[in-house]
């Protein structure tokens, strides 16, 4: 396993994430909650780009394709890197801080090491999802702009292909361990919105029996 590929994956994983909001779950709450994960996500741009030394000319983030346009960072490479993956970086902080001070560690976070946890770090982060408890209906609600909020998109990836060919090379556990959570974070997610969907069609097809009793 390398971070090339971990990027590549949450990158997708993020994409799917979002489609099925759009296709399945277009519902005025979630396009909500897709906005917040998008001021996450570009507000995270916008840290990094004043930390590199960038210059933000333009940020639209409550349209259908929330961006910023940037100058190029004072840090070369390094700079444009750290940009592109800041939504990671800013996701991930956001996460835990509410998980931490709004929730008081209400969430454990599976620790794993690299891959070989990788299996069962999913399932035993879903299993402590209660829906007897508020906590967990607000994690819920957050976990759906998850693949906003966390996942660079097409052209952040764009923006740093050249050196995400070096990621192909790097082994470093750390940042390996990082990736592999953020991808467990975004099928959490996917999940939960597979979930919500299979219970809309069916409470669609319960009531549209009942009708035609």
């Amino acid at each position: 396993m390398n971070l090339g590929i971990l990027i590549i994956l949450i990158v997708f994983l993020g994409y799917i994430s979002n489609w099925l909001n759009w296709r399945y779950l277009n519902y005025s709450v979630v396009c909500f909650l897709f906005y917040i994960g998008a001021v996450i996500h570009e507000l995270s741009h916008v840290a990094f780009c004043f930390l590199t030394g960038a210059t933000v000319k333009e940020i639209d983030i409550f349209s259908k394709k929330p961006h910023i346009i940037h100058s190029k960072p004072r840090i070369p490479l390094i700079g444009s890197l750290l940009i592109s993956l800041a939504p990671i970086i800013g996701g991930l902080l956001f996460l835990f801080l509410i998980n931490k001070y709004c929730l008081a560690d209400y969430f454990t976070i599976p620790q794993f090491l690299e891959w070989q946890g990788f299996l069962t770090a999913l399932p035993a982060l879903l299993s402590q999802i209660n829906l007897l408890d508020w906590q967990d209906w607000l994690m819920i609600l957050l976990s759906l702009n998850i693949g906003a909020m966390i996942g660079p998109s097409l052209q952040d990836i764009k923006n740093i292909w050249p050196i995400i060919i070096i990621f192909f090379f790097i082994k470093w556990p750390l940042l390996i361990n990082i990736g592999l959570l953020v991808i467990v974070l975004i099928l959490a997610n996917i999940a939960i919105q597979i979930i919500l969907i299979l219970i809309i069609k069916t409470a669609k097809l319960v009531k549209l029996g009942l009708t035609s009793l």
